[in-house]
């Protein structure tokens, strides 16, 4: 969701790429609740982390603590943002029913679109990128 997000609202001034630590596709529930405000996933698939090895970054916004562990093995990071968020899947596996699930990922989807309405200003203000330095 992040990344057509990112392409949807802010497409002119960021190329976004998205990767997790363990890739499994997309969601039909993802696909669906995107389509219902008019974003297109398109031809995005679910990638790792190691695809962008050697990819010089100007940010790395990431929904997982962990990803942070893979940064030093990436091409130059600029800055780094870590932003969490619920993951829809593990809340919408407790749900009594369809309707109860998509509207996690329907909630999950608005805190998204609403934290990358806020880029690239959030990564702006925070300092370079040091694989050492604190979490923010």
């Amino acid at each position: 969701m992040a990344e057509a997000w990112t392409r949807h609202l802010k497409g002119n001034c960021i190329e976004p790429f998205s990767a997790g630590l363990a890739p499994a596709g997309l969601h039909p529930m993802v696909r669906q609740v995107m389509g219902e405000v008019g974003v297109e996933m398109g031809g995005q698939r679910s990638k790792g982390v190691w695809e962008f090895r050697g990819v010089e970054l100007d940010y790395v916004v990431s929904l997982s603590a962990k990803v942070r562990e893979w940064l030093g093995e990436l091409g130059r990071v600029g800055r780094y943002v870590y932003r969490r968020f619920e993951d829809p899947l593990v809340l919408a596996a407790g749900a009594r029913s369809q309707q109860q699930a998509l509207e996690h990922y329907r909630r999950i989807r608005e805190e998204i679109r609403a934290f990358v309405e806020q880029l690239p200003a959030i990564a702006e203000q925070l300092p370079p990128f040091h694989p050492t330095g604190p979490i923010r």
